[in-house]
């Protein structure tokens, strides 16, 4: 699944599916971190990860086509790509998982509040 800026508008849950499901593998992100401190070469994404070519190129195929990341080409030579992060994905993870800590604070909130009422009724 490939997304685009325009696919921002369907439901949070399936773009945080499909990130989720991209960073379940160790390789992706450690690719993710790489490219959090700059853009990269596919060649050196492999040779920092330690995987074949091939291997490094399904890695980045899947974070492509999940939207978290984005290949530019080199004006010089057409055929080395850069790769960087697209921020749009991240931002759905991370206000999915700020709803997900709200619902948790609410519940301790909760849990607090009944502890006090109860320690204080014995």
């Amino acid at each position: 699944m490939v997304l685009h800026a325009a696919d921002f508008g369907r439901p949070m849950k399936q773009h945080v599916d499909v990130t989720l499901e991209a960073l379940a593998d160790p390789v992706r992100r450690g690719a993710i971190d790489l490219l959090r401190k700059k853009p990269r070469r596919a060649g050196e994404l492999a040779d920092a990860l330690a995987q074949s070519a091939p291997s490094m190129s399904r890695h980045l195929r899947v974070l492509r086509k999940s939207g978290l990341v984005e290949e530019d080409g080199i004006e010089d030579d057409a055929r080395v790509r850069v790769y960087r992060l697209r921020a749009e994905p991240f931002r759905a993870l991370s206000d999915w998982l700020a709803e997900v800590q709200n619902f948790w604070n609410a519940e301790l909130a909760s849990f607090k509040a009944h502890a006090e009422r109860t320690r204080k009724i014995k």
